[in-house]
């Protein structure tokens, strides 16, 4: 398995912990709001902190012609799909189980990795792959007749996970000669115009001025979702094996469980902590260092 450097570590703290706790935040923000609206909103208003980033660094935002094809399904799998889908989901499902469902994505990962890039993994991968589903299963324990009444909103979790899995993946294999915040930037740019193409097609008659809880929650998903913690996934995603960077986010559904529970008063049961431990050990199958010349 892949050994993370200490500056992969050092992203990948802060944008576990935003990424974890922004599940209930999204759910206090489109409580009163439309989902594809408050999506769209956070997207333009995250795309001038990229901006800015891209101007700080000195990163060219010129994308070559001959890279908009790949640019645009990188885009579509990594980020059109998830996005819809997934801020649905979020609306009509608890914030802790939505963030569970979305988080099938690693399963989802090694699967395709397997079936279309003759991926190899090692028993430390099964074993993270192994802890992680039954983590999952953990987690859905309670859901299960919840979810059973809402079969179309899970089926668009799944969907938005297996589809970020493929997208993953390709990033990892693709050779696109782009800086990573480039990349970020576009997709989130292009992202924010479906999404909008979206809310203009179906949420219309609902569109107002956000309340003060729906603008809190956009302004926390403009700066820190799309102006920090995407351009650090792109970054991880594009640098490590995709088992490994997916592994290692691991600890985001167990945060989302737990800060809506604090949050939002959703209850906690003993498999929620005996999934804490499992996806630890997923966790630990992809940080831990390997031993020379083992697996």
């Amino acid at each position: 398995m892949h050994a993370f450097t200490l500056r992969q570590l050092a992203l990948l703290v802060p944008l576990t912990l935003i990424w974890g706790i922004n599940w209930p935040v999204m759910k206090l923000g489109v409580a009163d709001y439309p989902p594809l609206a408050f999506r769209s909103l956070s997207l333009w208003l995250g795309l001038p902190v990229l901006a800015l980033a891209l101007v700080a660094m000195k990163v060219p935002f010129r994308v070559p012609r001959r890279h908009w094809p790949q640019l645009l399904w990188l885009a579509a799998t990594n980020m059109f799909v998830w996005h819809a889908c997934i801020i649905l989901a979020v609306k009509a499902l608890s914030s802790g189980r939505a963030a569970i469902l979305g988080y099938t994505m690693p399963v989802f990962s090694a699967v395709i990795g397997a079936m279309l890039f003759s991926a190899t993994l090692t028993r430390r991968g099964w074993l993270g792959v192994s802890a992680c589903t039954l983590g999952v299963a953990l987690l859905l324990w309670h859901e299960l007749t919840h979810l059973a009444g809402r079969p179309g909103y899970v089926a668009l979790a799944l969907m938005a996970a297996a589809t970020w899995a493929l997208g993953t993946q390709l990033l990892r294999h693709s050779r696109i000669e782009l800086p990573t915040l480039t990349l970020s930037f576009w997709m989130t740019a292009l992202t924010a115009v479906v999404t909008s193409l979206l809310t203009l097609l179906f949420e219309r008659p609902q569109w107002r001025a956000p309340n003060t809880a729906a603008w809190g929650a956009i302004l926390f998903n403009a700066v820190l979702i799309f102006g920090f913690a995407h351009a650090v996934w792109f970054y991880l995603a594009r640098s490590l094996p995709p088992v490994a960077s997916t592994l290692s986010v691991m600890l985001i559904p167990v945060l989302g469980v737990f800060s809506g529970a604090l949050w939002l008063g959703e209850t906690v049961y003993w498999q929620d902590w005996a999934a804490v431990v499992l996806m630890m050990v997923a966790i630990a199958s992809v940080l831990w260092p390997a031993r020379a010349g083992g697996d």
